[in-house]
C-alpha cells in the first residue's frame, strides 16, 4: 500500500524520512493533490539509469528506422 502523506509532516522530516525505504517512496500531498515523491538514493540512481537506457534504446530505434545497412555494406565500409 502506498505510503501517502501531506506535505505539512514534513514539520517532522525525521519521522517522514525513517518511512522512506528501497522500492517504498514516500508520497506527499499538496492541498490533497499529489505533488511530490521521496524516494531513496539507491531507487533515484536507478530510475536515472533506466531514463538513460530508454533515450538510448529510442535512438537506437530511430537509427534503425532511418535505414538498415546489410552485411555487404558493412563489410565494404570496413574495407573487408
Amino acid at each position: 500500500m502506498p505510503n501517502i502523506r501531506p506535505v505539512s509532516d514534513l514539520r517532522n522530516y525525521k519521522c517522514v524520512l525513517d518511512e522512506v525505504s528501497y522500492g517504498s517512496p514516500v508520497y506527499l500531498t499538496k492541498n490533497g493533490r499529489g505533488d511530490y515523491a521521496i524516494v531513496s538514493m539507491k531507487e533515484l540512481d536507478e530510475l536515472n539509469a533506466m531514463k538513460s537506457l530508454v533515450h538510448e534504446l529510442a535512438r537506437g530505434e530511430e537509427s534503425a528506422k532511418a535505414g538498415w545497412v546489410s552485411i555487404e555494406e558493412v563489410e565494404k565500409r570496413l574495407g573487408l
